[in-house]
Protein backbone atom coordinates (compact mmCIF):
# COMPACT_ATOMS: atom_id res chain seq x y z
CA UNK A 1 0.00 0.00 0.00
CA UNK A 2 1.23 3.29 -1.07
CA UNK A 3 1.67 6.51 1.70
CA UNK A 4 -1.02 8.05 -0.22
CA UNK A 5 -3.45 5.31 0.52
CA UNK A 6 -2.22 5.68 3.66
CA UNK A 7 -2.76 9.19 3.93
CA UNK A 8 -6.21 9.08 2.83
CA UNK A 9 -7.14 6.42 5.24
CA UNK A 10 -5.89 8.79 8.19
CA UNK A 11 -7.99 11.27 6.40
CA UNK A 12 -10.82 9.50 6.34
CA UNK A 13 -10.07 8.49 10.13
CA UNK A 14 -10.71 12.13 10.53
CA UNK A 15 -6.74 13.37 10.95
CA UNK A 16 -5.85 16.73 10.11
CA UNK A 17 -4.09 18.04 7.25
CA UNK A 18 -1.13 19.47 9.12
CA UNK A 19 -1.19 16.06 11.25
CA UNK A 20 -0.80 14.09 8.15
CA UNK A 21 1.97 15.79 6.77
CA UNK A 22 3.93 16.19 9.69
CA UNK A 23 3.41 11.89 9.83
CA UNK A 24 4.47 11.68 6.16
CA UNK A 25 7.12 14.11 5.85
CA UNK A 26 5.82 16.84 3.19
CA UNK A 27 4.07 19.78 2.84
CA UNK A 28 0.63 21.03 3.89
CA UNK A 29 -0.39 21.32 -0.20
CA UNK A 30 1.01 18.44 -0.84
CA UNK A 31 -1.71 16.52 1.38
CA UNK A 32 -4.21 18.98 0.07
CA UNK A 33 -3.16 18.15 -4.07
CA UNK A 34 -3.55 14.13 -2.70
CA UNK A 35 -6.92 14.80 -1.44
CA UNK A 36 -8.04 17.00 -5.09
CA UNK A 37 -6.54 14.25 -7.19
CA UNK A 38 -7.68 11.43 -5.14
CA UNK A 39 -10.87 12.94 -4.29
CA UNK A 40 -10.58 11.54 -1.06
CA UNK A 41 -14.26 12.34 0.57
CA UNK A 42 -14.79 12.13 4.37
CA UNK A 43 -18.21 10.08 5.68
CA UNK A 44 -20.17 13.33 7.32
CA UNK A 45 -21.23 10.54 10.24
CA UNK A 46 -17.81 9.60 10.98
CA UNK A 47 -16.60 12.91 10.78
CA UNK A 48 -19.04 14.57 13.39
CA UNK A 49 -17.98 11.27 15.43
CA UNK A 50 -14.29 11.72 15.56
CA UNK A 51 -14.34 16.10 16.19
CA UNK A 52 -17.13 16.31 18.32
CA UNK A 53 -16.19 20.27 18.80
CA UNK A 54 -16.35 20.56 14.65
CA UNK A 55 -20.26 19.83 15.12
CA UNK A 56 -20.66 23.35 14.85
CA UNK A 57 -18.70 24.27 11.98
CA UNK A 58 -20.85 21.42 10.43
CA UNK A 59 -24.06 22.72 11.92
CA UNK A 60 -23.19 26.03 9.46
CA UNK A 61 -21.75 24.97 6.33
CA UNK A 62 -25.35 23.12 6.04
CA UNK A 63 -26.87 26.51 6.93
CA UNK A 64 -24.48 29.30 5.43
CA UNK A 65 -22.43 27.87 2.60
CA UNK A 66 -24.38 25.10 1.06
CA UNK A 67 -22.81 26.44 -2.24
CA UNK A 68 -19.07 26.77 -1.05
CA UNK A 69 -16.58 24.19 -2.35
CA UNK A 70 -15.88 21.26 -0.31
CA UNK A 71 -12.31 22.25 0.35
CA UNK A 72 -12.93 25.44 1.53
CA UNK A 73 -15.07 24.15 4.61
CA UNK A 74 -12.35 21.37 5.29
CA UNK A 75 -9.74 24.86 5.19
CA UNK A 76 -12.05 26.44 7.95
CA UNK A 77 -12.80 23.30 9.84
CA UNK A 78 -9.17 22.48 9.96
CA UNK A 79 -8.03 26.03 11.73
CA UNK A 80 -8.23 25.60 15.03
CA UNK A 81 -7.30 29.51 15.41
CA UNK A 82 -10.36 31.02 14.48
CA UNK A 83 -13.59 30.51 16.47
CA UNK A 84 -17.08 29.75 14.96
CA UNK A 85 -18.29 32.63 14.24
CA UNK A 86 -14.85 34.41 12.66
CA UNK A 87 -15.22 31.06 10.05
CA UNK A 88 -18.53 32.08 9.53
CA UNK A 89 -17.40 35.56 8.81
CA UNK A 90 -15.06 34.00 6.39
CA UNK A 91 -17.66 32.01 4.51
CA UNK A 92 -19.72 35.08 4.09
CA UNK A 93 -17.16 37.07 2.92
CA UNK A 94 -16.72 34.93 0.34
CA UNK A 95 -20.00 34.85 -0.77
CA UNK A 96 -20.13 38.87 -1.61
CA UNK A 97 -16.13 39.96 -0.48
CA UNK A 98 -18.23 42.36 1.56
CA UNK A 99 -16.97 42.57 4.98
CA UNK A 100 -20.57 44.74 6.39
CA UNK A 101 -22.39 42.48 5.41
CA UNK A 102 -20.37 39.08 6.40
CA UNK A 103 -20.64 40.53 9.49
CA UNK A 104 -24.24 41.30 10.00
CA UNK A 105 -25.11 37.39 8.87
CA UNK A 106 -22.11 36.00 10.90
CA UNK A 107 -22.88 38.14 14.41
CA UNK A 108 -26.37 39.30 14.03
CA UNK A 109 -26.14 43.19 14.86
CA UNK A 110 -27.19 45.60 12.73
CA UNK A 111 -25.74 47.44 9.99
CA UNK A 112 -24.00 50.45 11.73
CA UNK A 113 -21.92 48.26 14.10
CA UNK A 114 -20.93 45.30 11.63
CA UNK A 115 -19.70 48.75 9.09
CA UNK A 116 -17.24 49.18 11.51
CA UNK A 117 -16.50 45.35 13.18
CA UNK A 118 -16.78 44.21 9.88
CA UNK A 119 -13.62 46.34 8.38
CA UNK A 120 -12.09 45.50 11.75
CA UNK A 121 -12.22 41.94 11.39
CA UNK A 122 -10.60 42.15 7.89
CA UNK A 123 -7.64 43.46 9.33
CA UNK A 124 -7.30 40.90 11.64
CA UNK A 125 -4.32 38.90 10.83
CA UNK A 126 -5.49 35.46 11.72
CA UNK A 127 -8.95 36.17 9.25
CA UNK A 128 -6.96 37.77 6.80
CA UNK A 129 -4.46 34.93 6.47
CA UNK A 130 -7.59 32.57 6.44
CA UNK A 131 -8.88 34.52 3.49
CA UNK A 132 -6.05 34.69 1.96
CA UNK A 133 -5.72 30.61 1.89
CA UNK A 134 -9.19 29.97 1.07
CA UNK A 135 -9.51 32.69 -2.25
CA UNK A 136 -6.14 30.56 -2.90
CA UNK A 137 -7.90 27.15 -2.87
CA UNK A 138 -10.76 28.39 -4.79
CA UNK A 139 -8.67 29.71 -7.41
CA UNK A 140 -6.56 26.12 -7.21
CA UNK A 141 -10.69 24.98 -7.65
CA UNK A 142 -11.49 26.84 -10.41
CA UNK A 143 -14.26 27.38 -8.24
CA UNK A 144 -15.49 30.29 -10.41
CA UNK A 145 -14.04 29.35 -13.74
CA UNK A 146 -13.85 30.79 -17.37
CA UNK A 147 -15.94 28.19 -18.97
CA UNK A 148 -18.68 29.20 -15.94
CA UNK A 149 -18.80 32.90 -16.92
CA UNK A 150 -18.54 31.44 -20.96
CA UNK A 151 -21.82 29.73 -20.02
CA UNK A 152 -23.54 32.41 -18.88
CA UNK A 153 -22.87 34.40 -22.10
CA UNK A 154 -24.42 32.02 -24.10
CA UNK A 155 -27.40 31.52 -22.17
CA UNK A 156 -27.63 35.10 -22.62
CA UNK A 157 -27.27 34.95 -26.06
CA UNK A 158 -30.06 32.25 -26.43
CA UNK A 159 -32.65 34.12 -24.16
CA UNK A 160 -35.56 35.92 -25.68
CA UNK A 161 -38.16 37.90 -23.93
CA UNK A 162 -40.62 34.67 -24.58
CA UNK A 163 -38.99 32.74 -21.91
CA UNK A 164 -40.09 35.08 -19.27
CA UNK A 165 -43.82 36.98 -21.01
CA UNK A 166 -46.88 34.93 -23.10
CA UNK A 167 -47.87 36.64 -25.88
CA UNK A 168 -51.75 35.89 -26.73
CA UNK A 169 -54.88 37.16 -28.96
CA UNK A 170 -58.15 36.66 -26.96
CA UNK A 171 -61.89 36.92 -28.59
CA UNK A 172 -63.67 38.88 -26.87
CA UNK A 173 -67.42 39.32 -27.49
CA UNK A 174 -68.98 42.98 -26.96
CA UNK A 175 -71.72 44.24 -24.84
CA UNK A 176 -73.92 47.15 -24.41
CA UNK A 177 -74.01 48.49 -21.00
CA UNK A 178 -77.76 49.25 -19.98
CA UNK A 179 -78.88 51.14 -16.70
CA UNK A 180 -81.26 48.90 -14.95
CA UNK A 181 -82.25 48.90 -11.45
CA UNK A 182 -82.69 45.32 -11.34
CA UNK A 183 -79.58 44.81 -13.21
CA UNK A 184 -77.14 41.88 -12.07
CA UNK A 185 -74.02 44.70 -12.41
CA UNK A 186 -73.17 47.76 -10.64
CA UNK A 187 -70.68 50.45 -10.24
CA UNK A 188 -70.58 54.00 -9.19
CA UNK A 189 -73.62 55.10 -11.26
CA UNK A 190 -75.98 52.35 -10.05
CA UNK A 191 -77.08 49.00 -11.06
CA UNK A 192 -77.03 47.78 -14.90
CA UNK A 193 -77.11 44.85 -17.15
CA UNK A 194 -74.83 43.86 -20.16
CA UNK A 195 -77.19 43.24 -23.69
CA UNK A 196 -75.59 41.44 -26.41
CA UNK A 197 -74.07 44.19 -29.09
CA UNK A 198 -74.97 42.89 -32.25
CA UNK A 199 -73.30 43.43 -35.50
CA UNK A 200 -75.82 45.09 -37.89
CA UNK A 201 -73.79 43.24 -41.03
CA UNK A 202 -74.30 39.40 -39.66
CA UNK A 203 -76.94 39.85 -37.50
CA UNK A 204 -75.09 38.43 -34.28
CA UNK A 205 -73.37 39.84 -31.28
CA UNK A 206 -70.25 41.60 -32.59
CA UNK A 207 -66.84 40.48 -31.48
CA UNK A 208 -62.84 42.52 -31.00
CA UNK A 209 -59.24 40.85 -30.46
CA UNK A 210 -57.63 41.95 -27.97
CA UNK A 211 -53.47 41.40 -27.30
CA UNK A 212 -52.47 40.49 -24.02
CA UNK A 213 -48.93 40.39 -22.22
CA UNK A 214 -48.54 38.05 -19.72
CA UNK A 215 -45.81 36.96 -17.15
CA UNK A 216 -45.18 32.99 -16.66
CA UNK A 217 -45.05 31.44 -13.60
CA UNK A 218 -41.74 31.68 -11.87
CA UNK A 219 -41.37 28.44 -11.27
CA UNK A 220 -41.25 27.23 -14.72
CA UNK A 221 -38.88 29.63 -16.51
CA UNK A 222 -35.06 30.33 -15.97
CA UNK A 223 -34.94 33.63 -14.14
CA UNK A 224 -31.33 33.89 -14.55
CA UNK A 225 -31.18 35.66 -18.17
CA UNK A 226 -33.62 38.00 -16.86
CA UNK A 227 -32.02 41.53 -15.22
CA UNK A 228 -35.31 42.94 -13.47
CA UNK A 229 -39.00 42.37 -13.46
CA UNK A 230 -40.90 45.48 -11.82
CA UNK A 231 -44.67 46.64 -12.05
CA UNK A 232 -45.00 50.28 -13.93
CA UNK A 233 -48.06 51.89 -13.73
CA UNK A 234 -50.32 48.01 -13.13
CA UNK A 235 -48.16 47.05 -16.17
CA UNK A 236 -45.53 44.38 -15.76
CA UNK A 237 -41.90 45.28 -17.08
CA UNK A 238 -39.24 42.89 -17.78
CA UNK A 239 -35.71 43.63 -18.79
CA UNK A 240 -33.32 41.03 -20.37
CA UNK A 241 -29.69 40.92 -19.99
CA UNK A 242 -28.18 42.69 -23.18
CA UNK A 243 -27.90 40.08 -26.20
CA UNK A 244 -25.87 41.66 -28.23
CA UNK A 245 -23.36 42.26 -25.39
CA UNK A 246 -23.22 38.63 -24.64
CA UNK A 247 -23.07 37.99 -28.36
CA UNK A 248 -19.70 40.52 -28.30
CA UNK A 249 -18.21 38.94 -24.99
CA UNK A 250 -18.63 35.26 -26.89
CA UNK A 251 -16.90 36.40 -30.20
CA UNK A 252 -14.21 38.25 -28.41
CA UNK A 253 -12.83 34.63 -26.48
CA UNK A 254 -14.30 32.23 -28.83
CA UNK A 255 -12.17 30.75 -31.40
CA UNK A 256 -12.80 32.66 -35.51
CA UNK A 257 -14.77 30.89 -37.13
CA UNK A 258 -14.44 29.13 -40.63
CA UNK A 259 -16.28 31.47 -42.75
CA UNK A 260 -15.42 28.90 -45.90
CA UNK A 261 -17.67 26.39 -45.15
CA UNK A 262 -20.74 28.90 -44.99
CA UNK A 263 -21.69 30.67 -48.18
CA UNK A 264 -23.75 34.24 -47.29
CA UNK A 265 -27.17 32.70 -48.19
CA UNK A 266 -27.02 29.90 -45.86
CA UNK A 267 -25.79 32.18 -43.47
CA UNK A 268 -28.98 34.69 -43.77
CA UNK A 269 -31.06 31.54 -43.97
CA UNK A 270 -30.14 29.85 -40.81
CA UNK A 271 -30.12 33.41 -39.28
CA UNK A 272 -34.07 34.06 -40.44
CA UNK A 273 -34.94 30.33 -39.30
CA UNK A 274 -33.66 31.39 -35.91
CA UNK A 275 -35.44 34.01 -35.83
CA UNK A 276 -38.81 33.66 -33.33
CA UNK A 277 -42.24 35.09 -34.78
CA UNK A 278 -43.27 36.29 -31.00
CA UNK A 279 -47.08 36.24 -32.10
CA UNK A 280 -46.88 33.63 -33.93
CA UNK A 281 -48.93 31.70 -31.38
CA UNK A 282 -51.40 34.26 -31.51
CA UNK A 283 -53.69 32.67 -34.19
CA UNK A 284 -56.43 30.54 -33.95
CA UNK A 285 -55.05 28.47 -31.73
CA UNK A 286 -53.93 31.49 -29.02
CA UNK A 287 -57.35 33.21 -29.48
CA UNK A 288 -60.48 32.48 -26.45
CA UNK A 289 -63.58 33.32 -26.51
CA UNK A 290 -66.07 34.69 -23.84
CA UNK A 291 -66.87 30.49 -23.28
CA UNK A 292 -63.51 29.96 -22.18
CA UNK A 293 -63.49 31.73 -19.12
CA UNK A 294 -62.87 35.47 -20.24
CA UNK A 295 -65.07 37.86 -18.12
CA UNK A 296 -67.61 40.49 -19.87
CA UNK A 297 -67.11 43.99 -20.35
CA UNK A 298 -69.08 46.36 -22.24
CA UNK A 299 -67.41 47.67 -25.01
Amino acid sequence: MSRIEDAEKDYLSGMKYKDIAEKYGVSLNTVKSWKSRNGWQRDATKKKGAHKKEKRVHTKKSKVAQARSPDVIDELVENDELKDRQKAFCLYYLQRYNATWAYQKAYGVGYNTASVEGHKTLRNPKIKKQLTELKKQQSAELYATANDIMLGYLKQAHSDVTDALEFKTVKRLSWNKIPDDTGPYEDANGHYRLDPKIDPETGEQAFYYENLVLLKDSSKIDTSNIKSIRIDKGEAVVEMYDKQKAMKELLERLPEPDNSIVDDDGFIKAIEQAIPSVWANAEVEGMEDENNGEDKHAN
